[in-house]
């Protein structure tokens, strides 16, 4: 069994692959500081949980972007699965050619997302994840990382908004019956959900100009994107586990 742990500044996922099958996933709190001795118990419940015995894990990944705590489950892994994980970065040797300026400015779930979505789909494509940040990732008929866009969190939005603006309140993240809202919700719900529809489907429209490509594939992943998925053109598809596989992918690759 493979043991994949996407790190990101919000939530953090755990999954359990067998035979390149994803059994189980569970998200946690990325704001919680842990110890390692207390990470290991939370992924041994976990593991207990679902009737998965960890002395069957042969292999560990982590795809962070937080770096102190990359290096926690690092020294849990090897401890407890007595382990060396691989850690996914710029310099692993994989397939995809990354035109960054700077390679190592590409968070390790875009890496991720990049390769697994080479994988599963053609070429060229978007790659759109909802997370604490909303990013969009291009990669060219090549299979080539471009680079691309990124842009606050819908989430992040609402509450800096409420932060900064003394009479406004945490609202539900839930589309208003109408775009001119009759009271203070609703007007902020249009002007967050709305607003950020129109600026998503904006950016898709110029990345694919850029592009220059009729046939790109646009797709959509992240813990959030279920909320905006009903109203975004042009999407391919919806693979709410992209970022898993693509650690699986990573893993499967970097120990041939």
């Amino acid at each position: 069994m493979l043991l994949a742990i996407d790190i990101g500044n919000t939530n953090s996922v755990f999954g359990i692959f067998k035979d390149g099958k994803l059994l189980t996933h569970w998200r946690l709190s990325s704001g919680m500081t842990r110890t390692v001795d207390e990470s290991w118990i939370t992924v041994k419940l976990l593991c207990m949980e679902e009737n998965i015995e960890p002395s069957e894990i042969r292999g560990v990944i982590i795809g962070s972007v937080v770096p102190n705590v990359t290096n926690v489950f690092s020294m849990m892994a090897e401890k407890f699965l007595h382990i060396e994980p691989v850690i996914v970065d710029e310099t692993l040797k994989i397939d995809l050619e990354i035109k960054y300026d700077d390679p190592h400015q590409v968070g390790a779930d875009r890496i991720c997302n990049a390769i697994a979505g080479k994988h599963f789909y053609k070429v060229p494509q978007i790659i759109l994840d909802f997370g604490t940040a909303t990013t969009f990732d291009a990669i060219d008929k090549s299979g080539a990382y471009l680079g691309g866009v990124i842009m606050p969190g819908f989430e992040i939005a609402a509450k800096d908004l409420v932060q900064r603006a003394a009479r406004l309140f945490k609202v539900k993240l839930q589309f208003p019956r109408k775009v001119i809202g009759s009271n203070t919700e609703e007007s902020m719900q249009s002007g967050i959900l709305w607003g950020a529809v129109d600026s998503i489907n904006g950016m898709l429209t110029r990345i694919k100009e850029s592009l220059d490509d009729s046939e790109v594939q646009v797709i959509v992943t992240g813990g959030v994107a279920e909320v905006m998925l009903p109203h975004l053109r042009g999407i391919t598809d919806y693979n709410p586990d992209l970022t898993m596989h693509g650690l699986r992918l990573i893993y499967e690759q970097v120990k041939d």
